[in-house]
């Protein structure tokens, strides 16, 4: 509760502050379409002073005398605009709308590096899921690891499951966030975080590549932040409802399946709100061949539950409140029992009827968010300052590795707060400083029990404290320089604790016999920094360089789980920093978008893994990955988009840690850390204003790295990956204004292949088949 205190204490100082500031003027900047641009330069040469518009486009600039002056407001992309103003007393607000200044392709706004910024001014590589896109995707799946898996280059493909295990980005874990707040489980990483809120609540997906040191620990391959919708228009009243049914092509019986989303939104006065629900139900899910999925993971047969508000209110011009809550749940209720398959003799793991032991898998996540906004709090800096509370539980299948057997539940339950300041100062009108700086608090408190009460990972409380700065320079319109640095502090506690006896699955035998562990403190501080360089003149070149750090402490509880010490400091939990290298280039030309970016990824302290005998063992030899990402976008005409995207990743271990990555002892990293070529090519098509026609084809590569061992198989993780490829369509037509229908089919010609993680992870128990080909009907109605 400390925290939450500080937190509302800061936030009433912040109000005194302002309410002191009585001369000011203010406004908003947006482009043609009415959206908002956040990052524009408000300069006032004649005072020398200057700001930038906040996230929302608002700015303020306080202490300006009566009289005329120009105001000059520029950004990136855009023509500049100039408006000579009478500042009188009843007249403090000015509006601006910017026009671009040349045709271009996906120019998007994004928030992730925890300042506003246009997309061209990043010097690091991003890829942006706008609302757009989500609804396209969903009238093909309401999975959002399948939609990331289609528009996302470097992330790996979908598991087709609910755990996103081995679906790394660049090769490495990543943090997932809702609107910045984490809802990944770095201390016990269950690897179902990407599946933590229903897609339709999402406004757009903003995705950072590479080590991250702007949000901290865990993210040493990258963000995927969700951000959720907010209230459109300015009616009291207004909402819309989405029906949809689903259904196997392979073999429809009991595979029917229902949705159903209800949305409300409005304003009065200062208020703004918007409520969302969404129940779903899942039939039974099917291969090509038109056989029932194993439940272990499955998605058939469950239900979800999707519960979100957000409140907002308009303090001032400049200040405002929003509160937000989200409540998401899984819950799988099967009529079958899984048949475990058998790699070696590529014998698909299957399904007979049967009651599942223990109880059903599913997952619980709560989000309580408060943010505070204050654009002009003191001068030309604005205040984003938030407190929040999320507790996750996740409660897996049923497992003989436990004496005895038994099911494990992963419990999270973070609560933080974060202030976050951002100054700019305008030299002139094509110089610019803009300074962000804060720091985030957070206790995070971890376990994983079985669900009988036995304990697998003791509990693990960590406190963490870590102030940030970053740096950004504007220099002739076109020059963008960056640097930044964070300070992580954290404290991790553990009490006593006994290891669980469990069983070796290759030999049947009791593999840990249960030792009693001392427990104790272990502390982290580790300074880790980012730099960039951006150059924009040229529109049909515009290269960007980076360096970031990325901080991760890999995975505690299942180091802690599975120890053969009698004390925690005898075990290896020594935290591993990234570093991460980029060169990227940006080409617009004509109705072309052409992105490519070549990346090194390096940390002196690996994170991989690797089962030996039936046990799992943690790999803490130097890692090296290097990879290419490409993404290329065209537009024809109005009516026809075309665009696709590539994606190459390698990596290896020096086992003997000799700085040489090609000596005969050094090893390919497996298939849980490196993906396959991944493909990825769409066309969207209007033939009519009224009807949309949309395809897409993800193809995923071969990848054979390793060789068979002394028994004739291969070890986990270490499977060869061969080709596949998955065709969705979806066809949407405009019954009235308000009224929308859509067919949409997954897997269109039913390709019959095995995911890519049941073809490295070789282990039978998750030798699983993809779905077959399905369809989903839908009406959308608007109110």
């Amino acid at each position: 509760m400390t925290i939450f205190r500080l937190s509302l204490l800061f936030i009433l100082l912040s109000h005194t502050v302002w309410s002191q500031d009585q001369y000011s003027i203010s406004g908003k900047v947006e482009d043609t379409q009415g959206s908002s641009l956040p990052g524009v330069n408000i300069y006032i040469s004649s005072l020398k002073r200057g700001t930038v518009t906040d996230m929302h486009g608002n700015y303020t600039l306080a202490d300006i005398p009566k009289g005329k002056f120009t105001i000059t407001v520029s950004a990136i992309g855009f023509h500049k605009v100039k408006k000579t103003i009478d500042l009188v007393a009843d007249r403090k607000a000015y509006n601006f709308i910017m026009t671009e200044d040349v045709q271009s392709l996906s120019e998007v706004v994004i928030s992730a590096s925890r300042t506003p910024e246009s997309r061209d001014e990043l010097a690091t590589t991003v890829t942006i899921l706008s609302r757009d896109v989500i609804e396209e995707q969903m009238k093909i799946t309401s999975n959002i690891s399948d939609i990331m898996t289609s528009k996302v280059p470097g992330l790996a493909p979908s598991t087709g499951t609910s755990s996103n295990f081995g679906q790394k980005l660049r090769g490495r874990n990543f943090v997932v966030m809702i609107d910045g707040v984490s809802q990944s489980t770095p201390l016990r990483n269950g690897q179902l975080d990407i599946r933590s809120l229903d897609p339709s609540i999402i406004e757009r997906v903003e995705v950072i590549k590479g080590a991250s040191a702007i949000y901290g620990n865990g993210a040493e391959g990258g963000i995927i932040n969700y951000i959720t919708k907010k209230n459109y228009g300015d009616k009291p009243f207004s909402g819309s409802t989405d029906l949809s049914a689903t259904g196997s092509l392979a073999n429809i019986n009991n595979t029917a399946g229902a949705r159903l989303n209800q949305n409300f939104y409005g304003k009065a006065g200062k208020w703004s709100y918007l409520v969302n629900g969404t129940f779903e139900q899942t039939g039974e899910f099917k291969d090509a061949e038109g056989d029932v999925l194993p439940p272990t993971y499955g998605l058939g047969e469950t239900n979800s539950l999707s519960v979100f508000a957000k409140i907002g209110y308009a303090i001032s011009d400049s200040q405002k409140l929003v509160l937000s809550y989200n409540r998401y749940t899984t819950k799988q209720n099967t009529n079958y029992v899984q048949v475990d398959g058998d790699y070696d003799t590529r014998q698909k793991s299957t399904a007979e009827p049967g009651t599942p032991p223990g109880v059903p898998q599913g997952t619980k996540n709560n989000n309580l968010h408060l943010t505070y906004d204050h654009q002009g709090i003191y001068g030309n800096t604005s205040l984003n300052a938030d407190v929040y509370y999320q507790d996750v539980e996740n409660t897996f299948f049923w497992s003989d590795v436990f004496e005895f057997g038994g099911q494990s539940q992963i419990y999270s339950e973070k609560k933080g707060a974060r202030f976050v300041l951002n100054t700019p100062h305008i030299f002139s009108e094509n110089a610019s400083v803009s300074a962000t700086y804060g720091v985030d608090l957070l206790n995070d408190v971890t376990s994983q029990p079985l669900v009988d009460g036995r304990i697998w990972v003791p509990e693990m409380d960590m406190v963490n404290f870590a102030p940030f700065a970053q740096l950004k320079f504007s220099l002739l319109q076109n020059l963008i320089l960056k640097g930044g640095i964070r300070v992580e502090r954290i404290t991790v506690k553990v009490d006593d604790y006994t290891t669980l006896r469990t069983v070796n699955p290759v030999t049947g035998e009791i593999d840990n016999p249960g030792i009693d562990v001392k427990g104790g403190k272990l502390d982290y501080t580790a300074t880790v920094f980012n730099a960039g360089i951006r150059y924009n003149k040229y529109r049909w070149l515009s290269p960007y360089f980076s360096f970031s750090q990325g901080f991760s402490i890999y995975d505690i509880g299942s180091i802690l789980r599975a120890a053969r010490v009698t004390d925690m400091k005898d075990i290896n939990t020594e935290a591993s920093i990234v570093n991460n290298y980029e060169l990227g280039l940006v080409s617009k030309f004509n109705k072309f978008r052409i992105e490519a970016v070549g990346f090194i990824s390096t940390s002196k302290l690996g994170s991989s893994g690797e089962f030996k005998e039936g046990v799992f063992n943690i790999l803490r030899s130097p890692e090296r990955l290097h990879g290419f990402e490409g993404t290329v976008e065209y537009r024809p005409f109005h009516n026809l988009n075309i665009g696709g995207t590539y994606s190459y990743l390698e990596g290896k271990r020096d086992v003997n840690d000799d700085g040489d990555f090609s000596d005969d002892e050094d090893v390919y990293l497996g298939g849980d850390r490196i993906a396959a070529p991944k493909t990825t090519a769409y066309v969207k098509y209007a033939p009519i204003e009224k009807l949309n026609i949309y395809t897409e084809l993800v193809h995923i590569g071969d990848r054979d790295r390793f060789s068979l061992n002394e028994n004739g198989t291969y070890d986990v993780y270490q499977g060869p990956v061969e080709a596949y490829n998955i065709v969705n369509l979806s066809i949407g037509y405009q019954l009235t204004g308000s009224t929308a229908v859509h067919i949409a089919v997954e897997n269109l010609f039913n390709e019959d292949y095995f995911p890519t993680r049941s073809q490295w992870f070789t282990r039978e128990n998750l030798y699983t088949k993809g779905k077959g080909s399905n369809f989903r009907l839908g009406l959308t109605v608007n109110f």
